[in-house]
């Protein structure tokens, strides 16, 4: 007899990662996707390679990843794209996050709670009060319009997508274990949990998630893209889609209401500027690394790197101020220029757990949404007030919990996915429901989960961040772009994915490759350390603790415990807080570009070439 599924998984307590990745770079002249999920690569391989550009590739992965992966990311979640247009050399910035309710008031809110005056407290992740606008089928409809090769119809692209659905696909191994991990809060969440499970008759309730290998259909996901390829934003936040995330939001005792929907679809995603910091920090542009057959290198040129990240809601700025941090620290000679052998030392870690302390006490207060309360990005990232941060880093000590300083007086679960292709366009794009599956709350007969990132609102008045009716919250997706000081081409495209770690990954996987000048897969491959959970269901955000991988060795975790660090090493399944990178660097050789990318070995993705 033939065997099924479970031939395939036997072990009944598998590895998370049975050995080092042994990965190769991944070379391409013609474009590459690099993802989580092999099939969603295939579809932006496809929509590549019947003409579309990057950013038609991209919405084609991220409706893929949808189906594919609907514990990281889905339509009713948000997304963030970054797209270098290479005629131009410029970056540009696209915001498809969704805002709260038109009801949704500080104080109704803290009623609806039972919250008295004075108790501080949190929107509960499970509830439809966490629930925000989906943004991401409005951005990704104006990814395609805005930034598209315009060969191609939104039918198209979706396509590949809405085939996955309709005719199955094999689960991948992360992708069943972190379907299994939801599938409690699931059936807990609303009625509609079996649209996005798999029938089983000797399963409670007759559904369970699907193990690894196994045929999963999703129809009503299919007809929900269908809907959104035939008629546009209309097809989302008009009609039955609509209709039905308004029914199953007020039967939870959510306040939404069919004009929030009609709002998002007139305001639309918001296109702006990217916010920039150049870094030349570490040497990078100075120091040659010996390559294996006698010959130099170097990661960066002589004036450095532009690194590129969105604006707030969206907390990239994070990112760009460690950075400046650290390089103000080796201006000052607080810390050195660190060696290639210096790489995960404690003094290194020490560096970067201080610097990113610093940047997110800032961010922690002052990123909201900038139409709402002033966000001082350009200050917080200006040479002096990182300069005046800096000051509280000690080489010998961990700092104690630190308050937010004042940039306006001196003169702060997910899938991430990178695609490049012939023309030299890029995309880097997050999608993301924030917390696994988000709510769990699924539309009847829409196939998707609602996002929970309204649990990331305030519920302190005169907080920037606090909840207003039809606001954007805080945002942890972040997509980065790092292009060459010298003449603005492409260096690389990059990001990693995990709530708050998502800063943390930029930093870390940034510096593997141009200060320890390690390959992209090499890059994505080492040890990570996070500070704080990380995720909210994992445990508190923003704690003392500071997580290392597994590989970082047990002297360096004693060394930083001396330094008054609290830490905790985290091996096995674990190591999923540590985030999944994608990275696709890029350089010319004989007038054509050539593309070399790397994927994360904690996701089931690879970087496929077209």
């Amino acid at each position: 007899m033939a065997l099924n599924a479970r031939a395939i998984y036997p072990s009944s307590n598998p590895n998370f990662i049975s050995f080092p990745s042994r990965r190769s770079v991944v070379h391409s002249s013609q474009g590459i996707i690099a993802c989580t999920q092999p099939l969603a690569a295939q579809a932006g391989q496809r929509i590549l390679r019947d003409g579309g550009n990057a950013a038609d590739a991209a919405v084609a992965v991220a409706a893929a990843l949808n189906m594919t992966e609907p514990s990281s990311t889905g339509i009713g979640g948000d997304m963030f794209c970054l797209f270098y247009a290479a005629k131009e050399r410029k970056v540009r910035a696209l915001n498809g996050s969704g805002r709260s309710s038109q009801n949704s008031s500080l104080a109704r809110m803290r009623d609806d709670l039972g919250m008295k005056p004075g108790d501080t407290g949190e929107i509960p992740i499970a509830s439809a009060h966490s629930v925000t606008t989906p943004g991401a089928a409005g951005g990704w409809v104006d990814t395609v319009e805005k930034f598209g090769s315009g060969k191609l119809s939104l039918e198209q692209i979706l396509t590949p997508a809405i085939e996955l659905g309709e005719q199955g696909f094999p689960v991948s191994e992360l992708a069943s274990f972190f379907w299994r991990n939801g599938e409690k809060a699931i059936k807990k969440a609303s009625p509609n949990f079996g649209e996005i499970l798999k029938s089983d008759p000797d399963a409670p309730d007759g559904k369970r998630a699907p193990l690894p290998g196994e045929l999963m259909k999703n129809p009503t996901l299919a007809n929900t893209f269908r809907l959104l390829a035939k008629h546009g934003k209309k097809g989302f936040y008009s009609g039955s889609v609509a209709e039905a995330i308004v029914k199953v939001l007020q039967d939870l005792g959510g306040r939404y209401e069919m004009d929030d929907l009609s709002y998002h679809l007139q305001q639309g995603s918001q296109e702006g500027d990217a916010i920039r910091l150049r870094f030349n920090g570490q040497d990078i542009g100075k120091v040659p690394t010996h390559l294996v057959d006698g010959e130099s290198s170097r990661s960066a040129s002589e004036e450095g790197v532009d690194v590129w990240e969105h604006p707030p809601n969206g907390q990239g700025i994070v990112a760009l101020m460690a950075l400046g941090i650290l390089e103000e620290l080796e201006r000052t000679q607080k810390i050195p220029v660190f060696r290639e052998s210096d790489h995960n030392s404690a003094p290194y870690l020490h560096a970067i757990i201080e610097s990113l302390r610093i940047a997110f006490a800032d961010a922690n207060w002052f990123v909201t949404d900038p139409t709402f309360s002033k966000v001082p990005t350009q200050e917080m990232i200006s040479r002096s007030y990182l300069a005046e941060r800096a000051k509280l880093f000690n080489a010998n000590k961990a700092s104690d919990r630190l308050d937010h300083g004042s940039p306006a007086h001196n003169h702060s679960d997910t899938v991430y996915f990178a695609v490049t292709d012939k023309d030299g366009n890029a995309a880097s794009f997050i999608n993301s429901n924030y917390s696994g599956f988000g709510t769990g709350i699924v539309p009847q007969g829409c196939g998707f989960t609602l996002q929970n990132r309204g649990a990331n609102f305030s519920l302190t008045e005169h907080e920037p961040n606090v909840l207003a009716p039809r606001k954007r919250p805080y945002h942890t997706i972040i997509p980065a772009i790092v292009t060459n000081a010298s003449d603005g081409s492409l260096h690389t495209v990059y990001g990693v994915m995990g709530g708050f770690m998502q800063p943390q990954g930029h930093v870390q996987v940034l510096l593997n490759m141009l200060t320890f000048k390690y390959n992209p897969q090499a890059a994505l491959d080492a040890p990570r350390i996070c500070i704080g959970a990380g995720l909210p269901e994992v445990g508190e955000v923003m704690d003392r603790t500071v997580y290392l991988e597994e590989g970082i060795g047990d002297d360096v975790a004693d060394a930083l415990a001396e330094l008054g660090h609290e830490v905790t090493i985290l091996r096995g399944w674990e190591r999923g807080l540590f985030g999944r990178g994608q990275v696709i660097r890029c350089h010319e050789e004989d007038r054509k570009l050539v593309y070399s990318a790397g994927s994360d070995p904690r996701g089931d993705g690879a970087a496929v070439p077209v």
